[in-house]
């Protein structure tokens, strides 16, 4: 069997990349999934040009277009994320991927309930990172998870699933287009 390729958050799978040097190896998708999935590693600090170590950072502002700042000098990276975001999507619509696990929190990763902070820097539990943000906005079809939330039996069964259809979608799209393929790809997921 073809290997499913996902994308996911590079500290996830081990990889020393977060802010204190740290990464947060998640057995789950490295044991388990790793079992039947190929994957694409992405850590959107670091391959911004960011340093490990490196300050902490958060959202700021609004919820709907947050800025990327450092959490003690205030050095905003926004422009800096958004322009390697561009580029990153480029890339990564070459990669053939059937889903992304993002690191969840993360003010660059998360997908949901990213702290945002205001103007009063009160935060607010509603936003979402950058880099997540604009993936899903990209690839809308691409089915999406955070790590937290694969520990949720039926979260996790209901990513699962839509990752297979993905891929199964994306096989007959590359390899068989014919109305026949399509009936059959329809009877197989109904």
């Amino acid at each position: 069997m073809r290997k499913i390729r996902l994308g996911v958050s590079a500290c996830l799978l081990g990889q020393k990349v977060r802010y204190d040097g740290q990464h947060k190896l998640d057995h789950y998708i490295t044991d388990i999934l790793g079992q039947f999935a190929e994957f694409v590693p992405v850590c959107p600090e670091v391959e911004c040009g960011l340093p490990v170590p490196r300050e902490a950072m958060h959202l700021s502002g609004d919820i709907d277009s947050p800025r990327l700042v450092t959490s003690h000098t205030g050095i905003d990276h926004t422009e800096r994320m958004n322009s390697w975001i561009a580029g990153k999507l480029e890339a990564l619509d070459k990669e053939k991927l059937c889903g992304f696990i993002f690191k969840s929190k993360s003010p660059s990763s998360g997908r949901y309930c990213v702290k945002v902070f205001g103007a009063d820097g009160i935060p607010v539990k509603k936003g979402v990172g950058l880099f997540a943000r604009a993936f899903c906005e990209r690839f809308p079809l691409i089915p999406v998870e955070e790590e937290g939330r694969l520990n949720d039996s039926a979260l996790r069964e209901n990513f699962i699933d839509k990752v297979m259809v993905f891929s199964r979608r994306r096989e007959y799209v590359e390899n068989d287009g014919s109305a026949q393929g399509l009936v059959e790809l329809h009877h197989r997921h109904t």
